[in-house]
């Protein structure tokens, strides 16, 4: 049997591009094929859950137009399918001048994105947020936040429900393409489809390369730590609380985001991680490291950051570090109110330039595509995007 699209990946992406395709074929011949044993193991299901409004991206990028549509789209799935969210709002906290002066900036930029924004002085943030300090804040309502790993084991029915083949434990160990069709190769069987699309996330970059790619990015990983408050914090906050990010930094900061079953964390921060797949703190794979390392791009990246790439380490190795970034906008946290939390693991495409992929990655053959690099907000921008792949897919599918 020949499909007609094969998809590499079980996370939100692959399973959104897979929804797509099905509703615009119902009867389409569809295989997707997950390494791991359950959908949504890895980016997917380890992630603080928000629906991001789409404010930091570069005005015209496609990301900023992706989050945009995604935002809505993520919310209309949840509530077609009875899953939970709450459009709880998100405040931007300025804790000095200098990041007053970003805050106008990033104002400029929501509104260049069509984002509905609300600037606050000192005053109207501490009356809508007791807890919170600062000099003003921008207040953005449409962030909200839900159960990602919840949404993609509902998309992971519907897509069986509709006649596609769902085949876990499934590892790709080659890939073939042919002018007619593509092979792909586990360890226990082939299939064959008119089209492959792969949305390998955190092994992007191998699969790419698998497939005979001549790619120019390595997947460099970053482990976001989180902690969680204890129970009796619950009520701390009513919005999730961000800093205002330095954009001569890669990540937005630690914040403190509510969670759709009613808890509260911190973080994540962002220090460079030692296996891409390995969630326990002192988890290392020699492979994953050696990818990196003999790549020159990552040099160039280690350079432009080591001032950045030390102060999340120290964040990383001291609870007490973590918490000072915490306390210059919610004064009143405690070493005690952090209790151990989750690790997710980012998968960055570091460029040869030594560049952050900034926005969506792609690579195409006539009979493939790899979406090569997905950052946040690929959670919350998984339906559109799915629904660009579809697009380029059953275009391709048909030769």
């Amino acid at each position: 049997m020949i499909y007609d699209v094969a998809i590499i990946g079980g996370g939100i992406v692959g399973l959104a591009t897979a929804l797509e395709l099905l509703r615009e074929r119902p009867r389409l011949a569809l295989v997707l094929l997950e390494k791991e044993k359950a959908v949504a193991q890895h980016q997917s299901g380890h992630n603080s859950g928000v629906i991001h409004a789409g404010i930091y991206y570069t005005p015209g990028s496609l990301k900023a137009q992706l989050c945009r549509e995604g935002a809505a789209a993520t919310k209309a799935f949840c509530k077609e399918q009875g899953l939970a969210f709450e459009a709880c709002g998100k405040l931007l906290v300025a804790t000095s001048a200098a990041e007053l002066q970003r805050m106008e900036a990033l104002l400029n930029r929501a509104k260049q994105n069509g984002i509905e924004v609300e600037r606050l002085d000192s005053g109207a943030l501490a009356r809508i947020e007791p807890n919170i300090r600062g000099l003003g804040a921008l207040y953005v309502p449409s962030t909200g936040i839900t159960g990602y790993h919840t949404i993609a084991a509902a998309m992971a029915k519907i897509i069986a429900a509709g006649g596609a083949e769902l085949r876990l434990g499934a590892e790709v160990v080659a890939i073939h393409e042919t002018p007619a069709f593509v092979e792909v190769s586990t360890y226990a069987q082939s299939v064959r489809a008119r089209f492959l699309i792969v949305c390998g996330g955190l092994q992007s970059d191998r699969l790419a390369r698998l497939a005979g790619l001549a790619i120019n990015f390595r997947i460099v990983p970053f482990r976001g730590e989180f902690y969680a408050l204890p129970k009796s914090r619950a009520g701390l906050i009513e919005h999730l609380i961000y800093p205002i990010p330095d954009p001569a930094l890669p990540f937005v900061g630690i914040h403190l985001s509510k969670t759709i079953d009613g808890g509260i964390i911190a973080g994540p921060n962002a220090v460079l991680g030692l296996a891409r797949e390995g969630y326990p703190k002192l988890s290392v794979n020699p492979r994953d490291i050696a990818d990196y390392l003999a790549f020159p791009g990552f040099w160039r990246f280690a350079r432009q950051h080591l001032r950045a790439g030390i102060a999340e380490l120290r964040n990383s190795l001291s609870r007490r570090s973590y918490l000072a970034q915490c306390q210059k906008y919610c004064p009143g946290l405690t070493l005690a109110d952090f209790e151990p939390g989750m690790t997710g693991i980012r998968a960055q495409a570091v460029l040869s330039s030594g560049a952050m992929a900034d926005d969506f990655l792609f690579a195409q053959t006539r009979r493939m595509l790899h979406v090569c690099n997905a950052p946040s907000p690929a959670a919350t921008s998984a339906i559109p995007i799915g629904r660009l792949i579809a697009g380029k897919a059953l275009a391709r599918s048909a030769d």
